[in-house]
């Protein structure tokens, strides 16, 4: 009996991990991605801070 319950949790976290990975991927999402992808470059730099003292 828990071999049938440990493959039924195993099936559901594959399709959890599957449904993420569709979300995470899908059209829909495609601006955020870019938008996420940019903000580290939306940071001032460093040297710009350090050069006004």
């Amino acid at each position: 009996m828990i071999a049938v319950i440990n493959g039924i949790a195993t099936i559901l976290a594959m399709a959890m991990f599957l449904g993420i990975c569709w979300w995470a991927f899908s059209r829909g999402r495609a601006q955020a991605n870019r938008e996420a992808a940019m903000l580290p470059f939306a940071l001032p730099d460093e040297d710009a801070t350090d050069k006004k003292n």
